[in-house]
């Protein structure tokens, strides 16, 4: 564990308020669910909380048929990071962090499609050439948990079918976390 140097105080109705420099090295949002674990040492650990990256193995199996049916990268996100992706630019993508254009689209909440011409928008802050084809935002009772996204390099265009696959995909997705 890194120490910080920055001590809070409890206040009278058991709240902690976490500082806005850690809330954004970490990604910490507000609205975010946080996962508290206690330790025999006394220490209290506070971990960003993700209910797609408790399906990873079922993310990768679905990434590797959609991967397959389409000749694209078939990638699942949480909203900080890939959770699995399957096809040729798999080794990019695993577990890095979703770029600020990715997070910008799952605000929005609608099905995005690049078109010829379209500026290409990338999965990972850290890898600019494999770029969202399509991607549809996970919506679990109104939040958003990810996206479904199809990636590609540069000069690969998806068709209706992808666009279709990504729609279903998320919206799958969204209905299974409800339960």
């Amino acid at each position: 564990m890194k120490a910080t140097g920055i001590v809070r105080r409890i206040d009278d109705l058991g709240r902690v308020v976490i500082p806005k420099e850690i809330r954004r090295t970490m990604r910490i949002r507000e609205g975010d669910p946080l996962e508290i674990f206690t330790t025999r040492d006394g220490e209290v650990i506070f971990k960003k909380y993700s209910l797609i990256g408790g399906l990873e193995d079922f993310a990768a199996q679905l990434c590797d048929i959609l991967a397959r049916a389409t000749d694209f990268t078939a990638v699942i996100t949480d909203r900080d990071s890939v959770i699995a992706a399957a096809g040729p630019c798999k080794r990019e993508l695993i577990d890095r962090a979703v770029s600020p254009q990715m997070e910008q689209l799952m605000e929005k909440r609608s099905i995005y499609q690049q078109g010829r011409g379209d500026a290409a928008l990338p999965v990972c802050a850290d890898n600019l050439h494999t770029h969202a084809a399509t991607a549809a935002p996970i919506l679990c009772q109104g939040d958003v948990l990810g996206l479904v996204l199809f990636a590609a390099e540069e000069g690969r265009y998806p068709g209706e079918s992808e666009y279709k696959l990504a729609q279903t995909v998320s919206a799958f997705l969204g209905r299974h976390m409800e339960n």
